[in-house]
């Protein structure tokens, strides 16, 4: 595997890239629309970009623990989707307090934003100079209505994409979520790694085989219990047999 895409995986995630759009648009709204008047203490503009920021922090780190913690890759995605969902409800409150509501589904205006499909990465050895590039292409594809001067416009296009980037994660953490249940995390598969090895040294050692299925067995410790902190034989194949024999002498 390339250096480049094991930096930096993440950059060719489609939600990565949507919550990078929605970053800066956000960024700029609160540069544009939020004042003294409406924002006397700064408060707004300081969750909304925050909650903006979290969203594509979130899906690199996860992505970037994807070999060594999927549990971990799949919370912080799932915190990701979390502060999109804060991002929207912003948003959904920005139109309520101009006595609008959100765009019906059935409008033109969803309907465009709804559909609109962003090319797929394709960078060659520049990445991230690449992708700087990509992200910007794809924000501009937007313009019509993330460069109205209609603040509601504004907020209606960005609560739309919120929505359809909550969806992208939602799909994204269940296949993490099934590649977990195939493979494990890097836990598991310390476990089994560890398992092995003990197993090989307990052949080694002239082992004996397990009194119920036959297995090479080995020592373990005794947690609780009488015999709490002492030896004993432990089948390899535990927890699926619970065959156990005493250490003589």
């Amino acid at each position: 595997m390339p250096i480049t895409i094991r930096r930096f995986g993440f950059y060719w995630l489609d939600t990565w890239v949507m919550a990078n759009v929605i970053q800066l648009a956000t960024q700029d709204f609160c540069s544009r629309f939020l004042n003294h008047t409406n924002d006397p203490g700064g408060r707004q503009y300081d969750q909304m970009t925050q909650a903006a920021r979290s969203a594509p922090a979130n899906i690199a780190e996860g992505n970037s623990r994807h070999s060594t913690s999927k549990e971990t890759e799949m919370k912080l995605t799932d915190v990701a989707r979390a502060t999109l969902a804060e991002l929207a409800n912003d948003y959904m409150n920005w139109l309520l307090r101009h006595e609008q509501a959100p765009w019906s589904m059935h409008s033109q205006e969803y309907r465009m934003v709804m559909a609109m499909q962003f090319d797929k990465p394709a960078y060659q050895d520049d990445v991230q100079h690449e992708s700087g590039l990509h992200i910007l292409q794809q924000k501009h594809r937007l313009d019509p209505w993330l460069l109205s001067e209609d603040s509601c416009v504004v907020a209606n296009c960005l609560l739309v994409l919120c929505n359809r980037l909550i969806m992208m994660i939602g799909k994204q953490i269940e296949t993490q979520l099934s590649v977990f249940r195939e493979e494990g995390g890097f836990t598991e598969a310390l476990t089994a790694e560890r398992l092995v090895h003990r197993t090989e040294q307990s052949a080694q050692a002239d082992a004996p085989a397990c009194p119920l299925c036959g297995k090479p067995m080995i020592k373990r410790v005794a947690k609780k219990g009488i015999n709490s902190g002492k030896e004993f034989w432990s089948c390899s194949a535990y927890p699926e047999c619970c065959g156990t024999r005493k250490i003589s002498g």
